[in-house]
Order: structure tokens, then sequence, then C-alpha cells
């Protein structure tokens, strides 16, 4: 019988439609310091193409552990044959070295009298998959758990935050069985992270320079060195972000660096939460539990209805962009406004200036309440005039339509609208002169936005978006763990993940 030693934490899935691109790629991986690779053979145009390749690649990389998949299509497999052509080619795997298979529960059912022989010479992995939805897990887990196998593969499909919730628990509430536990799409990210840390045995991960075999995974270089998923415990603090969209922010890329530096025990991911999920992630929140939670678009407003204890300074905003929770109790505020403050405050003195604020959404306004509390004179602009008039009143400031702003000057702009931000990044609020000194953009995607470069053409004094995302992001890290943040890797974080994505970008 094969050895039973444990899987590694983190197992690359190659799946490409030929047999050199497939070597190349899984070489690079080994290089690149992983030794758990999947083989999916069912890619191959012919599958038996792959078994010389396995066997020559596990010559050259003794280290390696591989399994072999070779999902039917009847199963979202690309393998067209039938269910005893798909075991020999799981046998054949075998013989020139695979020392793991796995095999899809539709097939493993009708050819129970067949897997023993498989799992006297690999450990055998029996997997269960919904492409649709997540149904009744303990369902499916008695029905896999019929069958003997070396471990058990429960996947799934997120539709919404709480289905991610049950997915773990099922690893939570069955320690003693030997498990992978995964919800596919971008709404179920979180478990290709968190599933380790609740008894999943490991997780999946995308080839560095490839396209993953299911949605929603990444690099196994960002699960170790962004999240640090193969070292997270039951103990780890979750963080999170709730937004939608959501997979642009930098957020997880500077709190899992300041975690990081700071040797706080705690991981931070995106969470895509839609309009109308909030309760549902509220529940998630409650059950996983999850520590605190950075909040934004379109999440600020209506986040507040869930809090135990909003600060007053948030609630005469009207939006929450930080939670946490204390005693038992779910407490929020607002960490923008302070951080629309102290860049501005290293340019000129507030209390004797005159404001321009571009916007009338949750950013603006609280700009528009930090500014006439520091005394500045506050005036709105927006695309709207009703909006800008009603936050002008909120502020006591003066509402302006666009053509009234470029007919007098204000000591500064702060620019507080989506205009210009990825990937929309040709858009500008003001096409001509801009009407102040001082010109402020909180749009930090691109770093330099069309606005920031006519000001810096026009001999203005500028503050990228990148100041105050940091800034805020600053005050959220401190609120949560209590220790001074590491503002200096945060920001070459967040410069180096921009630069990346922008590589990304041009690439595709």
């Amino acid at each position: 019988m094969t050895s039973r030693q444990p899987f590694p934490k983190i197992c690359v899935a190659l799946g490409l439609p030929r047999v050199e691109t497939l070597l190349e790629h899984a070489k690079r991986e080994i290089e690149n310091g992983e030794t758990f690779l999947e083989f999916r053979l069912d890619y191959l145009d012919q599958p038996e193409k792959g078994l010389p390749a396995i066997k020559a690649f596990l010559a050259a990389h003794p280290e390696a552990t591989l399994l072999a998949t070779c999902r039917r299509h009847h199963n979202h497999g690309r393998f067209e044959g039938s269910v005893e052509h798909e075991l020999a080619i799981l046998n054949a795997a075998i013989d020139h070295g695979a020392q793991a298979v796995d095999v899809e529960i539709e097939t493993a059912e009708v050819s129970i009298s067949k897997l023993a022989a498989l799992r006297d010479r690999a450990r055998l992995i029996i997997s269960w998959h919904n492409f649709e939805t997540t149904p009744n897990l303990e369902v499916a887990l008695r029905r896999l758990t019929r069958i003997p196998a070396d471990a058990y593969k429960l996947v799934t499909t997120a539709r919404k935050p709480s289905d991610v919730g049950r997915v773990l628990a099922v690893g939570k509430h069955n320690p003693r069985i030997p498990l992978i536990i995964l919800a596919m799409g971008e709404t179920g990210f979180a478990t290709r992270v968190l599933s380790p840390a609740c008894n999943g045995i490991f997780t999946y991960a995308a080839p560095t320079s490839a396209e993953g075999t299911a949605a929603g995974q990444v690099s196994s270089r960002q699960l170790r060195k962004q999240y640090r998923a193969d070292r997270l415990s039951r103990s780890t603090k979750i963080f999170c972000v709730i937004a939608d969209p959501v997979g642009h922010s930098l957020s997880p890329v500077i709190h899992n660096r300041a975690f990081q530096l700071r040797r706080i025990d705690a991981v931070y991911v995106p969470m895509l939460v839609t309009t109308g999920q909030l309760r549902d992630f509220m529940k998630l929140a409650g059950e996983l539990p999850i520590a605190g939670f950075s909040v934004t678009i379109p999440h600020k407003q209506k986040i507040m209805r869930y809090l135990d204890h909003i600060d007053p300074l948030a609630r005469r905003i009207g939006a929450v962009n930080t939670v946490w929770r204390k005693a038992g109790k779910w407490r929020g505020t607002n960490t923008d406004a302070a951080a629309v403050i102290k860049p501005l405050e290293e340019q000129l003195t507030l209390a004797r200036s005159r404001v321009l604020i571009a916007g009338s959404g949750g950013a603006a306004r609280a700009a528009a309440c930090a500014l006439s509390d520091a005394g500045a004179s506050v005036f709105i602009t927006g695309r709207n005039f009703d909006r800008a008039r009603m936050l002008a009143r909120f502020a006591g400031g003066e509402a302006l339509t666009r053509e009234q702003t470029l007919a007098t000057q204000f000591d500064a702009l702060v620019h507080a609208t989506p205009l210009g931000t990825f990937p929309h990044t040709d858009e500008c609020y003001f096409e001509g002169d801009i009407p102040a000194g001082v010109v402020f953009d909180m749009v930090y995607n691109p770093l330099e936005t069309v606005l920031i470069r006519r000001a810096r053409e026009q001999g203005k004094r500028v503050i990228p978006g990148m100041k105050m995302f940091i800034e805020q992001a600053v005050a959220q890290f401190e609120l949560w763990t209590g220790e001074s943040a590491p503002r200096p890797a945060m920001e070459t974080a967040a410069l180096e993940a921009l630069e990346q994505k922008s590589k990304s970008h041009h690439t595709i």
C-alpha cells in the first residue's frame, strides 16, 4: 500500500492543452518552490499522452507529489471517454508514478469494486462538485464517505456570503474526516484561503503564469506570500473588505503586509457582497467569526443599520467604512474623514481656506464634514446638482454649478467622484483649467489620474489618492490591532500591487 504521508497544504492545478506546455509550467512551479501539483489529464486532447510526461517529470523532480485527474465531460471535465477508460488512464498514471488520483463521485459509485486496487497503489481522493450553488453539504458528505478513500473533496459554488461559512463549517465540524473544502467563484474566494485553517487538508492554486482550472483560483505565490494560507490556524483572526466589485481592492495587499510585519496572527480577505446581501454577510461575520472589516461601495450607508454602536462623526457623515467587534457588539466608524484632513493640512491652513469638493456621495460627505469641522469654507459641485445642493446644506457650505466653479478660485479641490478610476482612466471632471491651488484626487488607481497629471502641468500642488487610501487604512489597522501601523511598508505594498496590476492589464 502507498505511503499515507500528509499532503502539502497547496496543490497547483495544471490544466494545459499540450504536454510540452504542461511540463513547462510544472517545471516553473517546482522552481518557484511548489512540490504538490495536479496534472489534469483530461485537458489534453489525448490523456494518454500525459502518462510518459508524469514519469519523466517525477524522474527529474523526485521531491514532487503528483495528483492525476481525468475528469469526464459528464462531470464538467474534458474527457469524452467512458468510466472504464477513465479508470484505465488513472491506473496507468499510477504505473507511471502518480502518488494520488482524483475520482469524481459519479465514477466512484459505479466502480466501487475497482477503487480498492487504485488505493492499494496510490492515495485516493473522491470528489463531489456542485457547479451551480451550495446545497445541503451534510447530504453530500454522507454520500462521499460511503466509499473508502484517503480524502474527500467537497466543492460548491458560492452565490452569497453565508455559503462561505457553510462550506468552512463542514471542515470545522468534521475534524476526523480528511477533507478538501472549497467554494468556487469570486464570492467563494475566502474558502481558498481559509480552508486549511478549518481542517481542510489542502487548497488549490492556479499556476503562476497560466489560467487555473476553476473560478476563483489564484496563484500559489499569492496564497503563500499575501495570505499565508499554508500557515493559518483556527486561532487566526479574520478581517475582510466588503464591496461590489471587490477584485480591484488593494486593501488585502496592504493589511496582510502590515499583519505580517507586526507578527500578528491575522488574515485579511476580499469578500464580494452584492446589493441586498448585507444581512447575509452579517450572518457569516457572526458565525465565522470575523473580527473586523472595511466597508466600501455600495455599502457604507446601509451597513449602519446592522451595527450596535456608531461613533458620532460617522453617524453625522451618514457613512461607515470601518467595523469591528468589541464585547460581542458590532461598532462602526469612518476613517475617511481624518484621511482627508491630514494630507491637506500638510499643504495649507484649513481654517482660512476655501475648499471645493467635486462629488456628492459618501466620500464627498465625509470630506465635507471633516473640512467643515476644521473651519474651512466648503463649496460643493457635482454632476447631480440637486444632490450637491443637499450636501452643501448639510455641511453648511454652498453648492455651485460646474460653470460657477470655473469663474472663481479655491485654495484646494477635493475630487470625490469615480471619474478617472481604472479602467476608465481617460475621464476627468475638469477638462481645462483646474480652479484650485492644491488638487487632491481621492482616486488611487491609477496612481496618476488625468486630473493629477493636468494639475501638475498647470503648476498646482497635488495630493494623489494613494495618500488618502493609506491614511484611512493606517487608522483601520491601529483601531483593529492597538498597534502602530507600518505606514511605509503598507504604501510600498500598495504601489507594488498597482504596478503588477498595470503589467497584467498591458499583458492582456
